[in-house]
Parts: C-alpha cells; sequence; structure tokens
C-alpha cells in the first residue's frame, strides 16, 4: 500500500453508538427507501405511487376545475399507501420508519453539546432538530439544538433549506454555522440547518438529525449549496489529495461475539487495523448526481456469476437495505429454500430456520471485483410465522442498485473524495448467526403490518398481481438494468400515452393535482 494512503498523524475516530430504540420492520424500512430515492416499485404491496400531472401557467394554458384544456403539463410521482382494505391514500406517519441500528456522536457549539446523528452518505445536509420548532412538536427523548445556548453560533442571514419527499414529507429551517467537533477534528466553522419545521413522518426517524456525506452540490440550502463536513475538513485543515478521505467500518448487533465488534468513523485518515493487512481494492465513483456512485456490472449467487451491462450502485450508510434489480432478487431467492415474495409486507421472505449453509453465497462488484454479503445479513427482521424479511429487495424503477449496511456490514469502505474513487476490503469476522437468532431477538412489534396476525388480513386488501413463489431466475448472462421512465415536460395526451406504455403492471395511477 502507497505510503500516501496512511495517515501522517494519529487521529481519533467517531466511534458509533447502538441506537437503543431500534424497532426493525422490513416494510417501514423499504417505504423509507421508497421515501428517500422517489423511484415507482415494481412488485405489488401496500405502497405504489400516483402519476400527478401539475400544470404549468403558461399562455396557452386554462385550467377549469380539474380539467386540463390545454398546455403542458409536468409529471411526478407521488408516494400513496394502500391499507388492508385496499383504501389508497396519503403515506401514513407510522408506515415509514428508518430503523437506524447506530447512531453516530457529535459534538456541536460553545460550551459543546453531544447529538446523536445518522451518518449518511446518500445525502448531504447536516441539519438538527432545533429549539427553533413549535412546542406541538413530539420531540422526547431528542437532544435539540438551541442557538441561544451557543456562543460560537451565527446565523447566516436570507439562507434557509428544505427537503421535499415524494410522499410529500418534508423537513426546513432556518442556516448558520458553528464549531463542530468529529472526533477531536473541529470545523470552525461548519454550516449546519436547524429545523423549524418537520412532517409527522420525521418523528419515526431516531436520534438527533443528519450528518450527510455525499457530495455538497447537492445540499438543500438555498440559494446556495454548502459544504459537507469531509468536504470542509479538508478545506480547513489544507489537507492534501491523500488525506480528503473519510471511512465506514459498520459492525452488526449479531457480530457482539467477535473479537472487533465495533463500528466507527474516520475522517482523514485510514484504520490500518481494520484492513487486517489486506490491499485495499479502489474504483472510481461518478459524482455526476451528488452521490457514491460507482460500476458494479456484474453479481454472483451461488456458483453462477451474472453480467449486468452499464449497472451502476450507490453506496448509502443510511439505509439498512440493499435494493437490487427484480431479476437478481428472484434469483436470490430462488435458491433459499421456502422463500417467496409475500405482497403483504412487499418483499420477500423466508423460514427462520433456515441455516447458513442453506443460504447462497451472494456478490456484488465494486468495480471488476465482487465482495459477498455476509450470510447472517440476508436477515433483516421478523413477519411472524417464523420467516424473516429478507435485506436484499427490489428496486423497482431505480435506474441503479442502493448499497446499504447489509452489504456494506461485510466490508471496510473507503470513501476517497480526493481522488473521486471507493476502497473497499473484507470484513474479517469470526462468527456467523443464523437466521433464527434475528427471530429470538427481534420480535415483531404489535403494529407491525407483517406480523403473523396480519399477514392473513392484509392480504384480503393487497394486490394480486404477482404470485407468492419466488419468480424465475435470471438464467441467462448479460441483464441489463432497468431505467427509470421519463418525467420531461410533455402534452397531457403524451403523458398519458407515454406512462400507459411504461407503467409496470399497473402500478401508476394518474391525478390531476
Amino acid at each position: 500500500m502507497a505510503s500516501a494512503d496512511i495517515a501522517a498523524e494519529p487521529l481519533t475516530v467517531v466511534e458509533v453508538v447502538p441506537n437503543p430504540n431500534v424497532k426493525r420492520d422490513g416494510l417501514k424500512a423499504y417505504g423509507a427507501l421508497l421515501r428517500k430515492y422517489g423511484f415507482n416499485p415494481t412488485k405489488p404491496g401496500p405502497f405504489t405511487t400516483e402519476a400527478v400531472i401539475r400544470p404549468q401557467a403558461q399562455m396557452d394554458m386554462q385550467i377549469a376545475g380539474n380539467r386540463v384544456i390545454g398546455g403542458k403539463g409536468k409529471l411526478r410521482r407521488k408516494l400513496v399507501y394502500k391499507d388492508k382494505n385496499g383504501r389508497i391514500g396519503k403515506v401514513p406517519a407510522s408506515s415509514i420508519s428508518n430503523d437506524l441500528e447506530w447512531l453516530c456522536p457529535v459534538k456541536i457549539g460553545s460550551p459543546a453539546k453531544t447529538y446523536n446523528l445518522n451518518f449518511d452518505t446518500g445525502s448531504s445536509d447536516l441539519w438538527l432538530w432545533s429549539t427553533e420548532l413549535p412546542s406541538t412538536y413530539n420531540t422526547t427523548g431528542r437532544h435539540l439544538y438551541d442557538k441561544t445556548k451557543s456562543r460560537s453560533f451565527n446565523l447566516t442571514k436570507d439562507a434557509t433549506w428544505k427537503i421535499a419527499y415524494n410522499d410529500e414529507s418534508s423537513a426546513g429551517g432556518i442556516v448558520g454555522t458553528d464549531i463542530v467537533n468529529l472526533g477531536g477534528l473541529k470545523l470552525k466553522p461548519q454550516t449546519i440547518q436547524l429545523a423549524n419545521t418537520v412532517s409527522k413522518n420525521f418523528e419515526q426517524i431516531p436520534g438527533d438529525g443528519l450528518l450527510g456525506l455525499a457530495y455538497g452540490f447537492i445540499n438543500h440550502v438555498s440559494p446556495t449549496p454548502v459544504a459537507t463536513p469531509p468536504e470542509t475538513l479538508a478545506i480547513q485543515k489544507n489537507y492534501p489529495v491523500e488525506k480528503q478521505v473519510f471511512t465506514a467500518y459498520l459492525s452488526s448487533y449479531k457480530d457482539a461475539a467477535d473479537r472487533d465488534h465495533r463500528s466507527f468513523y474516520t475522517f482523514g485518515f485510514i484504520d490500518q487495523k481494520a484492513l487486517h493487512g489486506q490491499k485495499i481494492h479502489y474504483t472510481d465513483v461518478d459524482n455526476s448526481q451528488g452521490l457514491w456512485q460507482y460500476p458494479s456490472t456484474t453479481a454472483t449467487i451461488g456458483d453462477r456469476q451474472v453480467v449486468r451491462f452499464d449497472n451502476t450502485a450507490v453506496a448509502d450508510t443510511g439505509s439498512t437495505l440493499a435494493l437490487i434489480d427484480d431479476s437478481i432478487c428472484a434469483a436470490i431467492y430462488d435458491q433459499i429454500p421456502g422463500s417467496r415474495y409475500e405482497p403483504t409486507v412487499q418483499g420477500y421472505i423466508f423460514p427462520a430456520n433456515t441455516s447458513l449453509d442453506a443460504l447462497p453465497l451472494v456478490k456484488f462488484a465494486f468495480g471488476d471485483q465482487e465482495f459477498a454479503v455476509q450470510k447472517e445479513d440476508m436477515t433483516y427482521a421478523p413477519v411472524g410465522n417464523d420467516l424473516v424479511y429478507g435485506a436484499i429487495q427490489s428496486r423497482g424503477d431505480l435506474s441503479f442498485d442502493v448499497v446499504g449496511d447489509t452489504l456494506l456490514k461485510g466490508v471496510y469502505t473507503i470513501f476517497d473524495q480526493g481522488k473521486s474513487r471507493i476502497g473497499v476490503t473484507k470484513r474479517i469476522d469470526s462468527t456467523q448467526q443464523p437466521p433464527s437468532n434475528v427471530v429470538r431477538s427481534l420480535k415483531p412489534s404489535s403494529e407491525n403490518p407483517a406480523s403473523s396476525s396480519s399477514l392473513e388480513a392484509r392480504a384480503k386488501g393487497s394486490s394480486s398481481g404477482e404470485s407468492s413463489s419466488g419468480g424465475s431466475s435470471a438464467t441467462s448472462l448479460g441483464i441489463r438494468a432497468a431505467s427509470s421512465p421519463s418525467s420531461s415536460s410533455l402534452m397531457y395526451a403524451s403523458f398519458i400515452l407515454l406512462a400507459t406504455m411504461l407503467s409496470p403492471k399497473g402500478s401508476m395511477k394518474f391525478i390531476l393535482a
């Protein structure tokens, strides 16, 4: 390994702490990803989308009530929810939850106070729950940032922020700067975003806020996006290109018996102990969308490798599940005895007593080298009836894979901003835990729509457009990744025709808004 990749000075790490309130729920976790990435599901279940036509104010357009007489409109997709009786409506706040297993303590302000944040390589905002929120909000159990209690806070005049999602939830507020301490590295100053309004849905997300680690130009501060902490760090510390890195070493609660059971992030250096003497495998990233997106053109399921032409993936530490195209998903679960697709939980499930030996070895490519999903991490959560929700699910019509903690727990990941690349080494574990251990340690919550008592009840109102079998496997090489349908402005009639042609199995509906 080149000496440039090794830290020139000892630095502290940001230790990751367990979230004591984690309640895993497969359907809710899938809903969180639908909201985050705004894709259209291609498999039946409670979550679906409606195509909404928003008329644009133009001279050749007249609007009479809800009827478009002429002109152009803009198509967008709105996430909606189908209840157990088949009624479609707004997504309930309780139906989406980002069940974060880990949170990261970060010190902010003068005097410094500790806030437990979600470190997320799939977004670029550093926002905090704050005392700017009205007293009517439920902030129980959170540490609220109070700008009046920090001597080093400075308000950024005329700057605001707002994040809006496809389920019509949003968060927003004011912008300022303060001292942010990442494991002993002080950013003076760092832009922070204080929430003064959040949708009810956000109350389901644990922690005191979010620290985005994607590229800053997709940040939601207006009028000008701001730098993320790693970008600020590189500027303020005058880091050479070789030190413009941060890394993520994520363990699982299932790894408690391992000698090296710890989770952490580093900034400005690579932890040599976590490498276990291995060489780092690097591949270039395409950051044109502001994400850590890299080529992932092969996958191996058992003893069969599948070529995936032009496929890419996004490394997202803020997501728990892995999202893969439908053909690969079906091929994976075809090799698990007793597995099936269950529409009531919108995901693949399989028996909890499945042995590790019965699970296929699944690998996904980082560039030209494949890394395996730990078999113990192929299980996400119990769904009742001694069944578990798989940790690899459908990406719908999303044009890239989302590699969440399911795969990232099996590797040590180096995010190299200086050289626009991502590096990976295999995580070394001494033990593996079978799926049945998940059932014993994580019981379904009483409100879980996938609990044993509700699997049958929900089936009556669920879409029946797909059989409960695992689907046909991808038997031929050269499966091409699906791409998203266009959403450019067209004549109203063109929207109807285009969306009808591209809509998967009737999962999109048209309404006027």
